[in-house]
């Protein structure tokens, strides 16, 4: 099984990107994020696609982050951080076509690599959105500096704070513009691509340039930011062990705002 899909329509110029592990709530094994990778360099080549819809199979889940089972070998050093999914989006990989992101169910945690790469959000109205990192023991770095520059910092510092106890519901992620737009949790994907081929109607110079321009207003509070993100990592994050200690005993509680 592909663990991502890549379907082109070369009529409306519209690619759909899949992540295709809805066993595993489509985490991102290391496989899964090679071929994310190689997919975005792909469609900087490909002319006939002008948009990108990316979207997670199954109803269950968008993307839950890095899966737990990968083993990422690190430096002992605190300067030679290695973060598996730091390349995981479409800018990470210089790709400037405009990409709509399709949201069902789940999306935390390292979901935010890529949902903070996308133009805009289409969510249904069942998907839920949450921070674990805290709960585990771990620092919330990029993902927290990836959302600040999409929801207004409090509902940041509040998502991000909370970990495994609290979600924001997408009804509150529409309010306070996370998401552009909801609909039934069953027509997501088909709105996400009809917006993705009024898009690709345009002339694509114009199109890709507005693109670059947008991210190019927030890219050097990114860099800034993610400057202090692995030393904030070192410091802060318990070892392994021990987040395995409170992934194991996580309670499943929760509320939803």
């Amino acid at each position: 099984m592909k663990e991502v899909g890549l379907t082109v329509d070369e009529g409306t110029g519209v690619a759909v990107v899949t992540l295709n592990r809805p066993h595993r709530h489509n985490a991102v094994s290391l496989g899964m994020r090679d071929r994310l990778v190689e997919v975005w360099r792909e469609l900087r080549f490909e002319d006939s696609v002008r948009a990108v819809v990316l979207t997670g199979a199954g109803e269950r889940a968008f993307c839950t982050g890095i899966d737990r089972d990968a083993v990422v070998p690190q430096p002992a050093s605190p300067y030679m951080s290695d973060d598996p999914l730091l390349r995981l989006g479409p800018k990470s990989n210089d790709l400037w076509k405009p990409v709509v992101a399709a949201v069902r169910g789940m999306a935390c945690g390292g979901a935010f690599y890529l949902l903070g790469e996308c133009e805009f959000l289409v969510a249904g109205r069942g998907a839920t959105f949450f921070d674990p990192h805290t709960t585990y023991g771990m620092v919330s770095a990029y993902e927290s500096v990836l959302m600040a520059q999409r929801m207004p910092y409090g509902e940041v510092a509040r998502m991000v704070l909370m970990g495994t106890a609290e979600r924001l519901s997408a009804r509150r992620a529409h309010e306070i513009g996370l998401v552009s737009e909801l609909t039934g949790d069953e027509d997501v994907l088909d709105v996400a691509v009809r917006h993705a081929a009024l898009i690709a109607g345009q002339p694509a110079e114009g199109v890709q340039g507005t693109v670059r321009a947008l991210w190019a207003a927030k890219e050097a509070a990114l860099a800034h930011a993610y400057a202090q993100a692995p030393h904030l990592i070192a410091l802060g994050n318990l070892p392994a062990g021990r987040q395995a200690e409170l992934f194991a005993a996580r309670r499943p509680g929760f509320t939803t705002r």
